[in-house]
């Protein structure tokens, strides 16, 4: 599934710009802003193995809310100094191209359970 690639695909990128990170970090922000971002991708995961749209659906939901979570932590992390706006702005606009995605197929199955 090309969104579950893409959701895999940021989190790669988060694991690289976390690596730097304060060690005093290491149960702060660095394992938030992990955890975040592989919620994204495993809830499609979980998406796609369920038999019900309605599921399905929900999924979609909790994938796009740990996104806009992991966009608030690399947020935070420019205000505190931790990331460079520079390093932050292709994963932000990865996370941004998902979130369309992902809204795009909530909106399609919504679509299917009305017919």
């Amino acid at each position: 599934m090309p969104v579950w690639q893409s959701a895999m695909k940021a989190a790669e990128m988060v694991f690289e710009l976390t690596v730097l990170l304060p060690k005093k970090e290491d149960y702060g922000l660095t394992s938030q802003v992990r955890r975040s971002v592989l919620s994204i991708s495993a809830n499609i995961a979980e998406a796609f193995g369920r038999e019900h749209t309605l599921e399905k659906i929900n999924f979609y939901y909790v994938a796009r809310g740990s996104l806009t979570e992991t966009l608030s932590h690399l947020e935070y992390g420019q205000r505190v100094g931790y990331f460079d706006a520079e390093r932050v702005r292709p994963l932000d606009s990865a996370l941004t191209a998902l979130h369309n995605d992902l809204n795009k197929l909530i909106r399609s199955l919504k679509n299917r359970k009305l017919q």
